[in-house]
């Protein structure tokens, strides 16, 4: 663990690094992101075995929602960024003629990213590639609570980068709070809300700029002509991977009361198809990160009337895939982060919108409708980060699609293009020739007023 002491010292060659624009050059951006990407496949395996450690996910589970998502972004970065390093050409504006205007986007500088303990490879190393792409030094911050990948997240880092160009620092919340005050260019936060605000606070009080990727209540809406065996097994899919703990889970149903014990009864038949016998732990069924969160969620699970599942294991932090009905306290009012789903019943589309419009905008909203018009009306009535139509998490396995939150469910957004923008100070430019210096801008201006109201009104 880096002394709290030293971190001043330990950016300072960093910063130095930065200004002498080693990291600037396409060549090695690219080279340093080709290497990242071979690390990374030297040591799948043991990468997956620091996610089963960490969280009990299985091999396909890991890969597919870590290790996958982060080589393909690397992928897709390598691929794009000759296009996007060229300063964009813009057309002049006439104040600007004879001139060329143009957009560079430029490395912020040294970029501080921490994650969170959910997906803690992906939600690093993701945002790092970026970060990399767009020319930046980086410090990275893992979660404790995943202390076997961050060891080998730390292992993989200390192999491809010099120390001065991308480093790990570990440690608690404490440490966090003290990188926190130092001066960065950009600060790059996934966690919760009320962290969330911490960091803002704190980056606000030097005016650095961030991007906040969040949470908050998502909701899941089941229209009456939904599919209900298919909507059933995509919300059990998008709910309980990672046994919960996903940011974008659906975190409560609002289903049409004319299907309520129908759609219930798909669900329950869809997770016994999915996990099998869960009065026990499945073998394909991750964990609860730890006994905190673990005795939260119990708690939680106090507040709704079980419909299935609330089966538990406490020495081995298992709590099954659950549905409850009458939803209340914490239960309707924070992130649930964990396999219990709130089941409410709506009569009309307004009123769902209604229920939904009492919380903060979410980072996810799901549709589960055949009808076009009743899936727009919910898209233009409910803001939220992202959507998907008749399906959950999505979104975010596409580098093409930006990722990101509203208001308390986040800030900014990434993946892809949007990373490296991002990542990047977009610097206006504009290159004027000296052949000709036309008068008209300069004194005395005479009669001058009614030329430039022609040219710019």
């Amino acid at each position: 663990m880096q002394a709290v002491e030293s971190f001043t010292s330990v950016l300072m060659p960093m910063r130095q690094f930065f200004a002498e624009g080693v990291t600037r050059p396409l060549p090695v951006r690219l080279r340093y992101l080709e290497a990242l990407e071979k690390a990374i496949r030297a040591r799948e395996s043991a990468i997956l075995e620091a996610l089963r450690q960490d969280l009990g996910k299985v091999p396909f589970e890991g890969y597919a929602t870590e290790v996958g998502l982060v080589l393909e972004e690397i992928a897709y970065q390598r691929r794009n960024l000759k296009k996007w390093v060229r300063p964009q050409r813009v057309w002049p504006s006439l104040a600007q003629l004879p001139g060329q205007a143009y957009i560079r986007y430029e490395p912020r500088g040294l970029v501080l990213i921490l994650a969170p303990w959910n997906y803690p490879f992906q939600l690093l190393l993701l945002p790092l590639a970026g970060a990399l792409a767009a020319g930046n030094v980086v410090v990275l911050k893992p979660s404790e609570y995943a202390p076997a990948t961050a060891h080998i997240i730390e292992e993989i880092i200390g192999s491809v980068f010099p120390p001065e160009y991308v480093r790990v620092i570990q440690g608690d919340a404490q440490v966090a709070a003290q990188l926190l005050e130092e001066d960065w260019d950009y600060i790059f936060f996934t966690g919760s809300t009320r962290v969330g605000r911490l960091v803002a606070e704190s980056a606000a009080r030097r005016l650095i700029p961030y991007t906040l990727e969040l949470g908050g209540k998502s909701p899941a809406i089941i229209e009456a002509d939904a599919d209900l065996d298919i909507a059933a097994r995509r919300i059990a899919w998008g709910k309980w991977i990672n046994a919960g703990q996903t940011c974008i889970a659906p975190d409560y149903l609002l289903v049409h009361e004319s299907i309520q014990s129908p759609f219930l009864e798909a669900l329950e038949k869809a997770v016994k198809k999915l996990y099998g016998d869960i009065t026990q732990p499945p073998p394909e069924y991750a964990r609860i990160i730890h006994k905190a969160h673990y005795d939260r969620l119990m708690a939680l699970l106090q507040e709704g009337d079980i419909v299935f599942g609330g089966y538990t294991a406490p020495e081995r932090l298992y709590l099954s895939p659950t549905v409850v009905r009458s939803p209340r306290g914490k239960l309707l009012e924070e992130e649930i982060f964990g396999p219990i789903l709130p089941v409410l019943q709506y009569k009309t589309p307004e009123e769902a919108v209604a229920f939904v419009r009492k919380l903060p905008p979410p980072l996810a909203l799901y549709v589960f409708s055949e009808d076009k018009g009743k899936q727009m009306f919910y898209l233009d009535m409910l803001p939220s980060g992202g959507a998907c139509i008749n399906d959950t998490l999505l979104h975010i396995g596409s580098s093409r699609l930006p990722f990101g939150g509203v208001r308390e469910s986040g800030i900014g957004r990434y993946h892809g293009w949007y990373s490296f923008e991002t990542f990047s100070h977009a610097r206006a430019l504009v290159k004027t020739p000296t052949w000709v210096d036309l008068p008209l801008r300069y004194p005395p201006y005479g009669k001058k007023l009614s030329l430039i109201r022609r040219l710019l009104g």
